[in-house]
Formats: structure tokens, C-alpha cells, sequence
């Protein structure tokens, strides 16, 4: 195997493991603060990106929050699930 292919494997194996998008859905329920907060402290978002992404939540009805391996997205999916936000994970 040439460096060319191994460099190739190990590209391809690192966009596989982070091939998971967590996905922060629009409600009626919860307050813009509420959320910043959440994308902040479980997605380690700047005030600045968790503002954003929670305009674009409210204007789009969706926005992409989180990428990284299953395991990742599905314990912070799981976290922001019991917290009452809405959210699904895509691949």
C-alpha cells in the first residue's frame, strides 16, 4: 500500500465516524435562552453560533447543531431529548 492509499483510508475512515448530524427541530414550547443555553453547554457552541442556530431553528424549522461519531450525537440527542427539545439524528 503506497502513502497515497493509506492517506485515503484514513480520510475516508475519519468522514465515517463523523458522518452523524444532530439536527435541533422548531417548537412552541421553548424559550430562545432556553435553548442557547443547551447548545452552549452540550454542543459547546459560542454564544454567537447558539444564537444562530437557534434563529435558524425558528426561521427554518430545523437547524444542524452537532456532527461527530454515533455515539456522540445519540448521548447529546439523548441529554437534549429529556431536557424538552426536540431534536433527530441524520446520517
Amino acid at each position: 500500500m503506497n502513502r497515497t492509499e493509506n492517506a485515503c483510508e484514513i480520510e475516508e475512515q475519519l468522514l465515517s465516524e463523523k458522518s452523524y448530524t444532530l439536527m435541533l427541530l422548531n417548537d412552541d414550547v421553548n424559550t430562545f435562552d432556553y435553548v442557547i443555553d443547551n447548545l452552549m453547554e452540550l454542543c459547546h457552541h459560542t454564544y454567537e453560533q447558539a444564537f444562530q442556530c437557534a434563529w435558524i431553528t425558528h426561521c427554518y424549522g430545523k437547524c444542524d447543531v452537532l456532527h461527530g461519531s454515533r455515539e456522540k450525537v445519540a448521548g447529546v440527542a439523548e441529554i437534549m431529548t429529556r431536557r424538552g427539545l426536540t431534536v433527530k439524528i441524520t446520517k
